[in-house]
């Protein structure tokens, strides 16, 4: 798969240092692209940039940024030095991002917040702090990245969920913004993925959630590489809304245009893994 268009672009990529971020951060360099990774753990921010740096062009420029996207000073200083340390700016990718489950009630009042703060907060606060400059440069691109759970939620992930909706609604309103001054705004929704994310979720996700999971036929556990893979290919894309494949489309098509039967399918799982757990319990 050749991504030629990259080649000589000026990137900023927010949670880079690791997972999608990361992944698409490499694929970028090896296609030639100068990139900028932030995340707030400086130790995997300097492995990821000796990997950008082994992979890319010798020309490009590769660096990157402790930072918490939560924090709006802090985003919109840093934006100041990107853009002085690249020349410019051609895409934002905005990739930060964390996931808790549990039932509503057991969350405590911080975990809720701390999800809006990173997730929503997080991009909200990377696109505006780019926003003068691209509207200034009349083209570039803003990439949100949200989740499958951005337009559904299941058991255990209304908080989570609830912080990826609000992606959604801020994308819409802020793309027609931007659209006027040339800019692109986008939303990609990428579907569960094999992330040292993920893999911290799951040491404290609900049973039942883990259950529903593993007996849906459309959860599909993709690769970062995949993933990473199929959101620089969209990007050129006139769509606004972006998927990984075939499941992830079909998971937005029923939600969009049978909203009611595809609740009524999801509360068949759920019955059908809770279930699954009774007679799990009566065998112990």
């Amino acid at each position: 798969m050749s991504f030629s268009r990259y080649k000589g672009k000026k990137v900023f990529i927010t949670g880079g240092s690791a997972g999608i971020g990361k992944g698409i951060a490499i694929q970028l360099a090896k296609a030639g692209a100068s990139v900028i990774v932030s995340a707030r753990g400086k130790s995997n921010l300097e492995k990821t940039v000796q990997e950008l740096k082994a992979v890319g062009a010798p020309t490009a420029v590769f660096g990157f940024a402790v930072l918490d996207v939560s924090d709006k000073k802090a985003i919109e200083k840093e934006a100041k030095k990107v853009i002085q340390t690249l020349g410019g700016l051609d895409i934002l990718i905005c990739s930060s991002g964390f996931a808790k489950a549990g039932e509503a009630s057991d969350l405590d009042d911080e975990v809720y917040r701390n999800l809006m703060d990173v997730n929503f907060f997080g991009h909200v606060n990377s696109a505006l702090a780019f926003s003068d400059h691209f509207s200034k440069q009349k083209s570039g691109e803003i990439v949100f990245l949200a989740s499958t759970l951005a337009f559904f939620s299941i058991y255990g992930y209304g908080a989570y969920s609830a912080s990826k909706f609000a992606i959604v609604g801020f994308a819409q309103g802020f793309r027609q913004e931007m659209m006027l001054h040339g800019v692109k705004v986008k939303l990609f929704l990428p579907p569960t993925t094999d992330t040292p994310g993920l893999e911290k979720e799951n040491t404290d996700k609900p049973e039942l959630s883990k259950e529903i999971e593993m007996g849906s036929a459309l959860n599909r556990i993709h690769t970062i590489d995949s993933v990473a893979k199929a959101i620089l290919k969209w990007i050129p894309n006139k769509k606004f809304i972006g998927y990984t494949g075939w499941d992830s489309w079909l998971q937005y098509f029923l939600f969009r245009h049978f909203p009611e039967f595809s609740i009524k399918l999801t509360d068949s799982e759920l019955k059908a893994a809770q279930s699954r757990l009774d007679k799990k319990k009566q065998k112990v």
